[in-house]
């Protein structure tokens, strides 16, 4: 995997140099020369499309960051030599300070570029411990300034909103001076989008009709098929069908996956990336979660929590659902709630003797954007102490966006990644909930992990684990009706950005790594796999507060590759276990893998298949309407974002390599990894 195989698809910010008048410039314009440098890919894609409703007050304040740049051809041999099995330097991997010091930007290059923050009007100007970026505050006219830009406002968009707050972004790419935009991968904060949210539960995509009669609904399920829905019309021969799963527990989970409690995560660190800030209630929730999964009680020295990002002063100032606190008046935990705790349960049922760190991307409104609050917090990561990161392995349930974003983004993520694999940091990256791939997961450097629909027998064994890929019938006057497309489903398919690394070569099917109009083969995503469809999902433990004060434990259910992503880092932490050093990037290794029994292959379902496995009943209860989830289906290039997603014997572009075989699993890892 040399640096010419892996950046040859990489679409990189380019510099374009342009003159500027004297008296166009910016603030402080006689500490710029007459030159500047114009970057490419610095504006964000939705821009194009979406309308303008307005400017950016001059007054409002945001925090962005000047990202610097690293020595990435250099980074990149070492990342390969340090990741790859049989390589004189494999596992010589550096101290975050070490990386700083032989690969990252010189405390000269951060000088001068905090020297021209403040000159042009900035405060709060700092540079992180690795020198990966230089931090700023200013208001948006000063920041319109310094940039050659104007910061607008725009309606939101299908693929580009703010959450409750206005969508921001500047209007051209970003003008520096020519003397530091070499010294600059991008600049973030400038745009407020959001990243893409997680698959908590099941989406209701089609209303329930007005007036519409429908059966009785049937409980839930405890294990796969325990209720039947009856009464329905007839599909595949049958009149009903499984209800969806309540939510499998820790123990069927751990069961399925054979994880067992002498390979438990001890001595290891799992890093959790939220989009939410820690509530105080998490590790309250862990504690009663494990107590009803009969797992071992977590441990207060082994339970940490921080922030990165603009500190909040009130939940009103979130651009996310606040966090379940024990405060009087939650009653309910938020979609964000529910995604950090299910990513703390899940990593904690596959390796309850692991550390956790739940490092939060706090966004405080437009100040402080939610993209570049993760992107702080997996940094936060790797600077560590300075003599070794906060963790080993970090589980990041969320997704910047489709590889369409800014390349300056893509170029940024990458040179994270690059730092993770020097330091030994395996980055784990949910591969999305839709049709289509997104960034960062695409990453030759990120362990992308997509979503299988799950079903487990009573006794906790497998019935079966296919693709999650789901198509709807909605039940309208007493008929199903199919519109075709694809309800929700693991991210997965070509990139269109990077080429095939080289240890996806001989692994990955040709057909798979083709992109149409494109030349050569590409990165393929996912590279392994764990439940994630809504329908067949895990039981989330939360705590809610009455209006009256009084706290609650209770169990709600989440799915999505939100729910995979910590599952696989739980199950690599239980196999790192007792390891003199951490497996780091685990992408080469895992290749080596293809076809063993370290992995279980996820078979498509198909005609053969019994029609009660094949569809899951989705009533009000679960969806808000009626209708039928047909499981794992493939082929439908109708669907939005579409990649020729099919789930195959061997390696496919739904599951990846497949899933976790229990034993086996850690045995081969342990040994490849020596």
């Amino acid at each position: 995997m040399t640096a010419s195989v892996i950046g040859a698809g990489l679409v990189t910010a380019g510099l374009t140099v342009a003159a500027v008048g004297g008296g166009s410039g910016p603030a402080g314009a006689a500490t710029r020369p007459g030159v500047a440098a114009t970057m490419a890919g610095s504006m964000a894609p939705f821009v194009r499309d979406a309308r303008s409703i307005g400017s950016v007050p001059a007054a409002e304040r945001l925090t962005i960051q000047l990202w610097l740049r690293p020595q990435i051809a250099e980074a990149t041999q070492f990342a390969q030599a340090v990741s790859t099995p049989g390589s004189s330097q494999f596992h010589q991997y550096l101290s975050p300070d070490a990386y700083a010091a032989r690969f990252g930007a010189t405390r000269a290059d951060a000088t001068a570029v905090e020297a021209w923050l403040r000159a042009s009007g900035f405060t709060a100007v700092s540079a992180d411990s690795g020198r990966s970026y230089v931090r700023a505050t200013a208001p948006a006219s000063v920041v319109s300034q310094a940039f050659a830009v104007r910061l607008r406002l725009y309606q939101p968009t299908a693929v580009a909103s703010a959450g409750g707050y206005a969508l921001r972004s500047n209007d051209r790419p970003v003008t520096l001076p020519a003397t530091l935009a070499s010294l600059v991968l991008g600049v973030t904060g400038l745009d407020n989008a959001a990243p893409a949210a997680p698959a908590i539960q099941p989406a209701s995509t089609t209303p329930a009709e007005a007036g519409a009669t429908a059966p009785p609904q049937a409980a839930c399920s405890a294990y796969f098929a325990q209720h039947l829905q009856g009464g329905l019309p007839e599909y595949l021969g049958r009149t009903s069908f499984p209800t969806p799963v309540c939510g499998y527990s820790a123990r069927q989970l751990r069961t399925a996956y054979g994880a067992s409690l002498t390979s438990t995560g001890q001595g290891q660190t799992i890093a959790l990336v939220e989009l939410a800030p820690p509530g105080s209630s998490d590790l309250l929730a862990l504690q009663d979660y494990a107590r009803v999964s009969g797992l071992p009680a977590p441990s207060r020295q082994r339970f940490a929590q921080r922030s990165a990002g603009t500190p909040c002063t009130s939940a009103s100032d979130l651009s996310q659902p606040a966090a379940a606190s024990a405060a009087p008046g939650d009653t309910a935990p938020g979609s964000a709630d529910i995604e950090e705790q299910m990513d703390i349960e899940a990593a904690y049922a596959m390796a309850p003797g692991a550390s956790e760190l739940v490092i939060a991307g706090v966004s405080c409104g437009g100040i402080d954007p939610v993209s570049q609050g993760l992107l702080d917090a997996d940094q936060a990561v790797l600077d560590g102490t300075g003599h070794h990161p906060l963790a080993s392995i970090t589980s990041n349930s969320w997704e910047s966006g489709p590889e369409g974003q800014p390349a300056s983004e893509t170029t940024i993520e990458h040179a994270t990644l690059l730092q993770a694999v020097a330091e030994g940091v395996g980055m784990y990256f949910a591969s999305g909930d839709s049709p289509g791939v997104e960034a960062p997961s695409t990453d030759p450097y990120a362990i992308a992990v997509g979503g299988t629909s799950l079903a487990i027998a009573p006794a906790g064994n497998r019935v079966f684990e296919t693709g999650w890929s789901t198509g709807l019938l909605a039940l309208q006057k007493g008929t199903w009706v199919n519109d075709g497309d694809v309800d929700d489903a693991s991210g997965g398919g070509p990139s269109v950005v990077w080429k095939q690394p080289a240890y996806q070569r001989g692994v990955v099917p040709v057909a798979l790594s083709r992109v149409a109009g494109h030349s050569g083969q590409y990165r393929s995503v996912p590279d392994i796999s764990a439940d994630g469809d809504p329908a067949t999902s895990m039981a989330v433990g939360v705590i809610t507060v009455t209006p009256g004060g009084q706290a609650r434990f209770s169990l709600t259910h989440g799915g999505g590759t939100s729910e995979a992503t910590p599952l696989v880092a739980g199950l690599v932490a239980a196999a790192q276990q007792g390891s003199r050093v951490p497996f780091g990037f685990l992408d080469p290794v895992l290749y080596r893998l293809a076809g063993t029994s370290a992995l279980h292959d996820d078979l498509p379902l198909s005609a053969a298949t019994p029609a009660a496995l094949r569809a899951v009943w989705c009533g009000t209860a679960a969806c808000g309407m009626d209708g039928l989830l047909v499981l794992n289906v493939q082929g439908t290039d109708k669907a939005k974002g579409y990649t020729g997603q099919v789930t195959l014997k061997g390696y496919d572009n739904m599951t990846g390599l497949g899933t976790p075989n229990g034993q086996a699993f850690i045995t081969a890892l342990r040994a490849l990894e020596r």
